[in-house]
């Protein structure tokens, strides 16, 4: 039977089954030991590992990362914690230059079976160097897969399906996720995982607009379609799940449906994973169906700010969504 749990709880529970599973599975990181990482994430799995398993490392991204290659490659399984997601941008050559493509550079003999955790996302008041959405950088990388999980339960099961991709996965928790509740049915092997990367989920059925989203617009766009619903607009939401690979068949089947589609994700706009997803459904006969112009509601292309109130009109909101999908209906 499911149980609620936290995101952050469910996101633990799914490294303390596969540490247990597997003795080649380790995790590293900055503070992740004792003190638990910078958002509570692995707290007390020292305790139950033990330091081997679970390592802090010293403050240096480029060689957490670089340990997380050079250890895949000879037969570990390594889960590594960037305590924010901007500070890959410090990890950058191991994991653009050689996780994502040793596997094609060895004709297939390699693989890079790694998973570099990240928190992402604004609305803490960190501002402008530790509250970005970098998703569209991995993503526009060959070799590397990109999971953004909304819930409880799919934040387990995906970084199970992860830990069973052979080549690296950039796994990003949005901060605002962590305290979030919901069921969660544990799953006894990694193997049981019913979730797998580059598959969409569709959350809520609707007739008059598709909403696709990731991470936390997800649950922002089911809040939306509540509002909508009292104003007689049935909006279908769609969890994306993962942005590469992207699951453009379940937009363009929905899309089809509705005849109206809506992206929205927190990651400023110009040249995000929002514009992919327009394009995915303007490259295919569902562009047919469009009864109106697609919209995109997403992050406004500047640094994020500090000051709460100039924070939350940069990130794209709940009324935001509400009000771009009535303008689009009664277009």
């Amino acid at each position: 039977m499911p149980e609620t749990m936290t995101y952050a709880a469910a996101l633990r529970a799914a490294m303390r089954l596969l540490l247990s599973q597997d003795e080649r599975v380790f995790l590293a990181g900055e503070d992740i030991g004792v003190y638990g990482g910078a958002f509570g994430v692995t707290d007390g799995l020292v305790a139950e590992f033990g330091e081997e398993r679970v390592r802090d490392t010293p403050i240096s991204e480029e060689a957490i990362v670089g340990l997380a290659v050079g250890a895949a490659i000879t037969g570990m399984r390594p889960i590594v914690e960037m305590q924010f997601s901007d500070f890959v941008a410090n990890a950058m050559d191991p994991l653009v230059n050689q996780a994502a493509k040793l596997h094609f550079m060895y004709g297939g003999n390699v693989t890079v079976p790694m998973i570099v955790r990240a928190p992402g996302g604004g609305g803490t008041g960190a501002a402008a160097q530790h509250s970005q959405s970098l998703e569209a950088w991995f993503a526009h990388v060959p070799g590397l897969k990109v999971v953004l999980p909304a819930t409880p339960q799919d934040v387990h099961d995906l970084l199970l399906a992860a830990y069973l991709d052979p080549n690296p996965v950039v796994f990003l928790e949005h901060k605002l996720l962590y305290k979030t509740e919901g069921p969660v049915e544990l799953r006894s092997r990694a193997e049981d995982t019913p979730a797998r990367i580059g598959e969409a989920k569709v959350l809520r059925e609707g007739t008059d607009l598709t909403i696709a989203a990731y991470s936390i617009m997800t649950p922002r766009a089911l809040e939306a379609a509540d509002g909508l619903a009292s104003a007689g607009i049935e909006a279908e939401v769609i969890d994306l799940r993962t942005v590469q690979p992207l699951d453009i068949d379940t937009v363009r089947a929905s899309v089809k449906k509705t005849g109206r589609l809506l992206v929205t994700h927190e990651a400023p706009q110009p040249v995000g994973v929002g514009a992919e997803v327009v394009a995915g459904v303007c490259e295919s006969d569902a562009l047919d169906y469009l009864l109106a112009p697609v919209a995109r509601v997403c992050g406004q292309p500047v640094p994020m700010p500090y000051a709460r109130e100039l924070e939350r009109a940069v990130i794209p909101q709940v009324e935001d969504v509400e009000a771009a999908a009535k303008e689009l209906v009664n277009a």
